[in-house]
């Protein structure tokens, strides 16, 4: 795994987190009580576009309970209520990822949306080349327990590369016993979820984003099967919507690609306990003395 980027590369990680700001600061101004899930995540993934980006994965709107994962479908016709939203944008730029998240709050818990904004801050306060995630995760633990709510303890930050939205090093948001020690030029997303719940995530039984299993598969003789992969491949190895996509028996055809174990989707990521939840996200790359926020 490249994280010896050169100064042009780091140009681009740069680029695509400037892109990702307006486009967090636009989106998050269109979310309000009454406004349409669809036409929000449509104008941030468009304005991604427009600016010279790419999405790096859908625009992700998950509300309440729901951590993570959620995108609409095209036929989607929910607007926002006294919702908890949590919005989480990604960029790339030839493939070298932005990502970040905050907690738009329509539901009147403002305490819990500072909890992980809190959190967010002291851990990019902790780092440098050489910390150990451990300190991030207690770091992290501790911030949002001075709220007295939880951290969600099995979901975490991740390392960022190239066309690829998640890889090592894993960033706990609690304190564990074994950590990774992270060095100069590491490109990583720190995003801390906080909740009155007990802190914990399963897979709800609803998905509209997926992504590819392996980067050369093999192609299935149906001639729409084989036309809809080809046009997922465009992706490399970053996540898709459904709604990206249209055609002739389009719902069938993504289930005979899942059943071949070609794509897969990513469930959304709900409480355990149906509590509320809440992000905060930003891109760092890692320096000698501290980090440097791309997001921002």
């Amino acid at each position: 795994m490249n994280t010896h980027y050169t100064s042009e590369e780091i140009e681009k990680y740069r680029q695509a987190g400037k892109i990702l700001a307006e486009v967090r600061e636009q989106t998050a101004k269109r979310i309000t009580v009454g406004a349409s899930i669809l036409e929000t995540a449509v104008f941030s993934e468009n304005l991604i576009r427009d600016l010279g980006g790419q999405p790096a994965f859908p625009c992700n709107l998950s509300l309440n309970e729901d951590a993570a994962h959620y995108t609409p479908g095209a036929d989607d016709t929910a607007v926002f209520g006294e919702d908890m939203v949590k919005l989480d944008i990604g960029v790339h730029v030839d493939g070298y990822i932005a990502d970040s998240a905050l907690t738009v709050d329509l539901s009147d818990h403002p305490e819990l949306v500072d909890a992980s904004k809190a959190a967010l801050e002291s851990a990019i306060g902790a780092i440098h080349a050489g910390i150990d995630t451990r300190e991030i995760g207690a770091a992290i633990e501790e911030a949002i327990g001075e709220f007295g709510y939880r951290p969600i303890s099995n979901l975490t930050g991740h390392g960022l590369a190239q066309y690829l939205a998640h890889v090592p090093p894993s960033i706990p948001n609690i304190h564990t016993r074994t950590g990774t020690v992270l060095y100069e030029g590491q490109v990583v997303a720190i995003e801390p979820f906080a909740t009155e719940g007990e802190g914990k995530v399963r897979d709800a039984t609803r998905w509209e984003i997926y992504h590819i299993t392996t980067e050369n598969p093999q192609l299935p003789r149906i001639p729409r099967a084989r036309a809809l992969l080809k046009a997922m491949m465009e992706y490399k190895t970053l996540p898709f919507a459904r709604r990206w996509f249209s055609g002739e028996k389009i719902d069938l055809t993504f289930r005979q690609l899942t059943k071949a174990g070609l794509i897969k989707p990513y469930p959304v990521l709900r409480e355990v306990t149906g509590a509320l939840v809440s992000q905060a996200e930003h891109t760092v790359i890692v320096t000698e003395n501290g980090c440097e926020v791309t997001t921002v």
